[in-house]
């Protein structure tokens, strides 16, 4: 039985249906990524800015010509740009000047600036055409046109929410994705607060708005299952803001620069470029998400980034179609078999519009080249150097203006480029980091190169010579250099320790030279003998007593007795010892070395005699009175050389007139020698002393001593072959304080045999 009254449902289920049907296919998690500029993000709101015929442009403007006015840059005998009232004419850059101009009689060429060889500045020169061979094309120019456009879009853009990317000299992707969320959070409240029940992945609600004004803008019509009559949702409010943010940039550059530019406005980079060249000039074009795929559809895949060149011809080969509509009923397991994994899956995503590649921020050159074309080719260095001064000079001009005087950035390499016939060389080095970046070290750096290419094989006639710098990284800021680390001038001398005084004695002087000596003259070089120097002088010892090899004088330049043990080996005369009570079989005629004993390290100092003039150590106490030779002197604690004469006060001794003044401080010691020698004396003459016969045929005789424990009966010394205290064709010499073997034996001993003189 069925009710006469029609089935009316309830409030609250009305209102949950309403508001089911209010609910947007976006989230709260959207947003945030939104705010987060996640290329990830299905709110993600991308821009490209394309400037319209970009050189011809900057020429216009540079001479003032009216915008409704055709214009053509040239470059030699081609064109290189051509602005839209020219292109109304049927004109391109393939086309001829002669050409161009049956086309346009009226058509203004402008020639581009150039370096001409030996200048050291770019110019325009009207007939920079006809001089091919002597002009280089300097595009600076533009680039300094391109750097005034890219600080007005920043200055139009948020400093904190702007993500610039410069593409090329004319192109620039915007991320507008966090100023969008801001703009988005401040002009509907209602999805500014926390997502119900603290869910990110709960919906948004639906935007209040059911009509987008999109103004002048050049909208690209929906999908065929979309309809203009659909309700909008929040991926078509932010492409709206992101049209409105764009359209006042565009107007920023016309009113500051004069310049024009067309934009493309979309989820990601790829279709935002595509949309900037849609429509132009100056306009801009939305592709909305709900009409990517109608806007494909009508491309040929190759135009589309990254899928030119031999992977687009690879596909069309493979696939037999250029279009994006026929590539699309392709499916992925077919792109996979035939393009591979990796190739296939990105082949299926990016036709249809699927691309998450990030806009980068940074803005800075990564790199400049500057390079020529020889017509007719070059065939001396000295021609390829007047041009590398010219490469230098323009890329120098350009790291001016990047900063690097102010070491904002500085290039880490420097590349030259050689092509001879169909050869091709290249040579790389690292510009050095310690110091300044001028015009000469790169000029330097790049000759260098050249010589490197040159040296290695044939290099003319040469085609082409291209010089670059790369590398570029942001400068230290903050170092302070090794200067900062020092003192000078004033404050350098007020730290300095206060001189010595000029009378210090002449034994502290001495004991640092003869610090030095041992230094110098220490370690295994003791061990042998030094070759003739440049007077004909021939070194014996280690460096302390040379004979001249010419005339056979002996010269002695000093004795440091604590450097070489038991043994000094001197050049002499005929020498006695004078403690030699023996027949005289011990002495040792005219030879080329004299062997006097020295004390061992474990009886204490040296015997004076080793600091005595060499014509007073080669005399004996029988040859001469007490009272006429020079006594030796023992070496105060810092020794001087024999020649050096001291600056202290001196003494003279009365019983030696031929020794020169001695310092006061020895006269001590002085005195106690001469007590010691008369002791001596008078010890000589109880003893009887037998001449020997002429030993002048005898060869010249050497005494090491030994090294190691004593043996019995032996004393120290070696002879010849034999460790005992005499020996064939040797002079025994004891151990100790110089004494013959007639004194090593027993019996009672005086104190004249208990000194040393040698």
């Amino acid at each position: 039985m069925s009710s006469s009254q029609q089935f009316q449902p309830s409030s609250p289920l009305s209102q949950a249906i309403e508001g089911q049907r209010r609910k947007s296919k976006f989230t709260y998690k959207h947003l945030s990524q939104l705010a987060a500029s996640s290329t990830s993000c299905p709110l993600r709101v991308i821009a490209h800015i394309d400037l319209d015929a970009f050189y011809a442009q900057c020429e216009m403007v540079r001479l003032n010509v009216p915008e409704d006015k055709p214009l053509a840059v040239q470059q030699w005998q081609g064109l290189i740009a051509i602005n839209y009232p020219a292109r109304k004419y049927g004109m391109n850059r393939h086309i001829t000047i002669t050409e161009a101009k049956k086309l346009c009689p009226e058509i203004i060429m402008q020639h581009v600036a150039t370096w001409k060889e030996g200048d050291e500045k770019w110019a325009y020169h009207k007939d920079a055409f006809a001089h091919i061979a002597t002009h280089k094309v300097s595009l600076d120019p533009y680039r300094l046109q391109s750097r005034r456009i890219l600080a007005c879009i920043k200055d139009a853009l948020p400093a904190t929410l702007q993500k610039v990317e410069k593409a090329s000299i004319d192109e620039v992707f915007l991320d507008l994705s966090a100023q969008i969320h801001a703009r988005l959070i401040e002009t509907y409240p209602e999805i500014s607060g926390p997502p119900p029940y603290d869910d990110p992945t709960e919906n948004l609600p639906r935007p209040p708005t059911t009509v987008l004004d999109w103004t002048s803008d050049a909208l690209v019509d929906l999908d065929e299952d979309e309809t203009e009559d659909d309700d909008p949702d929040w991926d078509d409010i932010v492409m709206l803001i992101g049209s409105e943010i764009v359209r006042d940039v565009r107007a920023a550059i016309r009113e500051q620069l004069k310049y024009t530019c067309s934009a493309g406005i979309a989820k990601n980079k790829m279709i935002a470029k595509l949309g900037s060249a849609h429509k132009k000039p100056n306009q801009q074009t939305i592709v909305r998400n709900r009409a990517i795929q109608h806007f494909l559809a009508g491309f040929k895949f190759t135009k589309i980034r990254n899928l030119g060149g031999k992977l687009g011809d690879q596909v069309v080969a493979t696939f037999g179609t250029d279009l994006v509509s026929d590539l699309l009923n392709v499916s992925i397991e077919q792109l996979k078999s035939k393009l591979g994994d990796d190739t296939g899956t990105w082949v299926y995503s990016i036709i249809r519009g699927e691309e998450t590649s990030e806009v980068n921020s940074r803005t800075q050159i990564k790199s400049m080249l500057s390079a020529k074309s020889f017509r007719p080719s070059i065939n001396t260095f000295e021609q390829a150097v007047r041009w590398l001064r010219i490469f230098v000079a323009d890329i120098f001009s350009r790291l001016v203006e990047e900063g690097v005087l102010e070491n904002k950035r500085r290039p880490k390499s420097i590349n030259l480029h050689h092509r001879q016939g169909a050869q091709m060389r290249s040579r790389q080095a690292p510009i050095p980091s310690g110091k300044a970046i001028d015009e000469k070290s790169l000029f330097d750096l790049a000759k260098t190169l050249l010589g490197q290419v040159i040296v290695d094989g044939r290099a003319w006639p040469c085609s082409n010579i291209s010089l670059s710098v790369g590398g570029f990284e942001d400068g230290i800021k903050g170092n302070r250099g090794i200067g900062g680390f020092l003192v000078k001038g004033d404050e350098a001398k007020a730290m300095m320790p206060p001189l010595k005084e000029s009378s210090s004695t002449a034994g502290e002087e001495d004991g640092r030279e003869r610090k030095r000596r041992k230094v110098e003259e220490g370690g295994i070089q003791r061990f042998f003998g030094k070759r003739e120097d440049s007077r004909g002088e021939k070194e014996l010892d280690v460096g302390k007593v040379r004979v001249n090899s010419r005339n056979g004088t002996p010269v002695v330049d000093d004795i440091d007795t604590s450097l070489y043990g038991d043994t000094t080996i001197l050049p002499t005369r005929k020498v006695r010892s004078d403690h030699d009570n023996s027949p005289l079989d011990n002495s040792v005629e005219r030879s080329d070395s004299l062997i006097i004993d020295e004390h061992d390290e474990e009886f204490g100092a040296a015997s004076p005699n080793d600091h005595l003039p060499l014509e007073h150590q080669m005399s004996t106490p029988s040859d001469r009175r007490p009272d006429s030779s020079p006594p030796p002197r023992s070496p105060p604690p810092s020794t001087t050389k024999l020649s050096r004469q001291s600056s202290i006060e001196t003494w003279l001794c009365p019983r030696c007139p031929t020794l020169p003044p001695l310092p006061v401080a020895e006269r001590a010691e002085h005195e106690d020698w001469h007590f010691a020698k008369d002791l001596a004396d008078e010890e000589n003459a109880s003893h009887t002393v037998q001449p020997v016969g002429s030993n002048a045929n005898k060869k010249p005789v050497s005494i090491e001593p030994k090294r190691g424990p004593k043996k019995p009966g032996g004393g120290g010394g070696s002879g010849s072959g034999n460790g005992s205290g005499s020996g064939t064709g040797s002079v025994p010499v004891a151990k100790g304080r110089g004494r013959p073997p007639a004194f090593q034996g027993g019996g009672a001993e005086k104190g004249q045999r208990k000194l040393a003189f040698g």
